[in-house]
């Protein structure tokens, strides 16, 4: 089984870590939906007994993001277009809100972050770093939410956000698409500085639009990672 190692932190219960790194390698497509996944084979693997890898398949399977078929087995889920349907709704309809506060009044040192993230993102384009990319995208996204005093928001987004995260980690992860990335996050922090709301709701449109844009090609790459294997309406 090929599963990337993550370091515990101190005061992590092994519940916690088990949790963390099973999810960390599902969202990172490292155990690629449909794959099966074994309790005791993850046990041996991270050297923990049973039971935290039971309760970690148990809040994983809260999260949509594993399925248990009695009397077969557990599996990744496949990626969901009515999940990421859904949550790409949720993101449109709070970042554009969110996005015209930042256009407004934004913090002269979370604008710092924001620049320091964009040139992290250019080096990783550079390096081809995909994974980097995708974590810096997320770190972008989170400051603007910081700095308008709505991180508790971000953090309910992400959660609901599994599948629709999947599917930008497939997209990213083929590489081709961090300079379009790249330049759209450009051009939103253009907004925030320059307090053009106009830009800015017209480039969260096109941002979190991009996910309806790709999925033809990844449902056409990818089949047998989706539930559905084409979309059946517009997302």
């Amino acid at each position: 089984m090929d599963v990337d190692m993550i370091e515990p932190v101190a005061h992590e219960s092994t519940r916690e870590y088990v949790y963390r790194v099973l999810k960390a390698n599902i969202m990172q497509l490292k155990l690629l939906p449909g794959s099966a996944l074994s309790e005791k084979d993850i046990a041996v693997l991270l050297n923990v007994s049973r039971t935290p890898v039971r309760e970690a398949f148990i809040r994983l399977s809260q999260e949509y993001l594993l399925d248990v078929v009695p009397q077969k087995g557990t599996y990744v889920s496949l990626i969901d277009l009515e999940h990421v349907k859904e949550s790409k709704f949720l993101r449109e309809t709070v970042e554009k809100e969110v996005i015209k506060l930042a256009c407004k009044e934004f913090p002269s040192d979370q604008l710092v972050k924001l620049q320091a993230c964009l040139a992290l993102q250019k080096e990783c384009i550079e390096d081809q770093n995909p994974l980097k990319f995708f974590e810096l995208d997320d770190a972008l996204h989170s400051t603007i939410f910081e700095g308008c005093k709505k991180t508790r928001v971000w953090s309910v987004i992400q959660q609901l956000h599994t599948h629709y995260n999947r599917v930008r980690m497939l997209n990213v992860a083929n590489g081709h698409d961090m300079p379009r990335i790249w330049q759209q996050h450009s051009e939103l922090i253009r907004a925030i500085q320059e307090q053009d709301v106009q830009l800015g709701s017209e480039m969260i449109y096109l941002h979190i639009n991009k996910v309806t844009f790709d999925l033809n090609e990844l449902l056409k790459d990818y089949p047998d990672y989706f539930k559905q294997k084409k979309l059946v309406e517009k997302i």
